[in-house]
């Protein structure tokens, strides 16, 4: 006989056979839900494998399977998303995108507005999902994955990573300025905590002043662990030095290192491992440097017209030790 277990996933009995019920279809060996079978691949969640199949766009041996009950053979059936065969020692996939701006952080938009689902490999990757979002007008590092534990992870307000932000403010602003910051500023939805913050000469601040910082504005790099829907503009805001241009170049002790804008490419086995310990806090980060960063061929850099190096190692500088 066979027995399912709750995930819904089917062996054989300890002489190998299956005896299906009487005008039942036979079950085989190894067979599971379609949608666990979809998110074990590291085609998306299972939640967003729920969704890959109601929206008709997963098929076993070339018939549309709508139905979240279905089950597959692991062995013998083939199964394809969009048209791209899926296996299940394939695995999750983790990628790094240079956002530009005018990118919607969406994977649709019903206004045809430009997304960024546009950047990404998604028909080699069907299940790709953004971890958490850039405002339209914000530029720098987005992770995409296809593996929503780790996503949830990250985002999870109780386990929130350190992200690094570039910002060009209006207004002459002076280190002694970003003290509130540095307490904890007061926002309509409560307190921030403590950030991290800085004001960064132009070599440092060219992803957001590409012409130089121009009298009556500066740049500040500030580092916070929270993830509030336009946190880092309203707390300079509060502050009186609204956001000309703001721009992210860490997230979790990865930095956006030898990625185009508007270009992508796959984290390596050590990057991939950083996130899942929960990322690099910044005193921590530099005592990184003199590690010997993992390697990994089949990371490269992939972006539109052009080729990339390898990655270099992930480190937050040298002034937050101590």
């Amino acid at each position: 006989m066979t027995r399912t277990n709750e995930a819904g996933e089917t062996r054989a009995d300890a002489a190998g056979t299956v005896a299906p019920a009487e005008d039942a279809q036979p079950v085989y060996p190894h067979t599971m839900r379609l949608q666990r079978f979809l998110a074990r691949a590291g085609v998306a969640s299972r939640r967003g494998s729920e969704d890959l199949m109601t929206a008709g766009r997963v098929t076993v041996n070339g018939e549309v399977a709508t139905e979240l009950g279905t089950k597959v053979d692991v062995d013998r059936d083939h199964i394809e998303v969009d048209g791209m065969p899926v296996k299940l020692n394939q695995g999750a996939v983790y990628l790094m995108l240079y956002k530009p701006t005018g990118y919607l952080t969406t994977m649709s938009d019903p206004q045809e507005r430009p997304c960024v689902a546009d950047l990404v490999p998604r028909d080699r990757f069907p299940g790709l999902f953004p971890v958490g979002r850039l405002d339209r007008d914000t530029t720098g590092l987005l992770l995409f994955t296809t593996d929503g534990d780790l996503s949830q992870d990250l985002l999870h307000p109780s386990k929130h990573v350190y992200k690094t932000y570039q910002a060009l403010v209006d207004g002459d602003l002076s280190d002694r300025d970003l003290a509130p910051l540095r307490r904890g500023v007061e926002l309509d939805d409560g307190l921030c905590q403590p950030a991290i913050c800085r004001v960064i000469n132009a070599r440092e601040a060219e992803a957001v002043a590409p012409q130089g910082i121009k009298p009556g504005t500066t740049a500040v790099e500030v580092i916070i662990r929270e993830g509030r829907k336009n946190q880092v503009k309203r707390m300079l805001s509060k502050i009186h030095h609204p956001v000309i241009r703001l721009h992210r170049c860490n997230f979790a002790g990865l930095e956006l290192k030898d990625v185009a804008k508007g270009s992508w490419r796959e984290l390596t086995d050590r990057e991939v491992q950083i996130l899942k310990d929960g990322g690099i806090p910044p005193k921590q980060a530099s005592s990184k440097r003199g590690a010997a960063p993992a390697t990994n061929t089949a990371s490269r850099t992939r972006h539109h017209g052009s080729h990339g190096s390898a990655p270099k190692r992930n480190t937050y500088r040298e002034r937050y030790t101590g």
